[in-house]
């Protein structure tokens, strides 16, 4: 049973289809704990709908999902313990990946860090023409997490993963589909149409054959839950650094950041 309300997203189910959409567009739909919240209850329950059988992700407004609300975050920074604490987004990945409904990201403009994760956790893509797409995790002092540190290598290749990782820069729809990021680009206006034409198709086939396929291909993929500690490990340095503090300020200050090393 679906819920009739989630306080930051919206749910439509039509002709087996649903339609998630994220609803922050104030935010350009970056993640607080309240949003992960609601789409993680969301995928749980369209997990079990019996009438459910194509899921699509996108964003309300002028963005996808801009990755985790930096602006939530200085206080928590400045008053940090020793401990490091994971991001709140950290599972969403593996949990659209084990939706057992194949999940279609309508990406309608930016994408970044963990929005990013979450449209290459996602079984296909498809992209607005003014959609743009970062991994933009090192801006922040921190590495790609939300299973984004397997899947973008994974539909792009290590050289193209690393240099979106490495450098955190913002590249364009078309650059996004020559290299593979996703499947189709559309124009603008013609996104959600697009999305509900091809989920459409794909819910006319036997359900039972299609979560079959998405189970099978995945088959031989490293449970994403697996890369989790490893992210996190992997994070966990910089993400305690002063340079972490740096690339929050700076952000916030909208002023370019200095970095020192430590």
């Amino acid at each position: 049973m679906i819920s009739s309300k989630y306080d930051n997203i919206s749910v439509e189910v039509k002709n087996f289809v649903a339609t998630v959409t994220l609803s922050r567009p104030e935010k350009l739909n970056a993640l607080n704990a309240a949003l992960v919240a609601d789409l993680h209850n969301v995928l749980d329950d369209l997990a079990i709908t019996q009438n459910v059988r194509v899921i699509i992700i996108t964003g309300a407004g002028r963005g996808f999902c801009s990755g985790a609300d930096v602006s939530q975050q200085l206080d928590s920074l400045e008053g940090r313990k020793s401990e490091p604490q994971g991001p709140p987004t950290i599972e969403l990945g593996p949990h659209i990946r084990l939706v057992p409904q194949p999940v279609i990201a309508a990406v309608n403009g930016v994408a970044a860090g963990a929005g990013l994760a979450i449209a290459l956790a996602s079984d296909i893509r498809i992209a607005s023409e003014s959609s743009s797409f970062s991994s933009i995790f090192v801006k922040r002092s921190l590495v790609p997490d939300t299973g984004s540190s397997y899947t973008l290598a994974r539909l792009v290749g290590h050289g193209i993963a690393l240099e979106m990782a490495l450098t955190g820069n913002i590249y364009d729809s078309r650059w996004a589909l020559e290299k593979g990021l996703v499947n189709k680009l559309v124009p603008d206006e013609d996104l959600l149409s697009e999305a509900h034409s091809l989920a459409t198709t794909i819910a006319s086939n036997p359900p039972i054959a299609t979560r079959s396929i998405k189970e099978l291909l995945y088959e031989h993929d490293p449970n994403l839950y697996e890369i989790l500690p490893k992210e996190s490990l992997a994070t966990s340095i910089p993400a305690n650094s002063e340079d972490r503090l740096e690339a929050v300020r700076s952000f916030l200050e909208k002023r370019p950041p200095f970095y020192v090393g430590r």
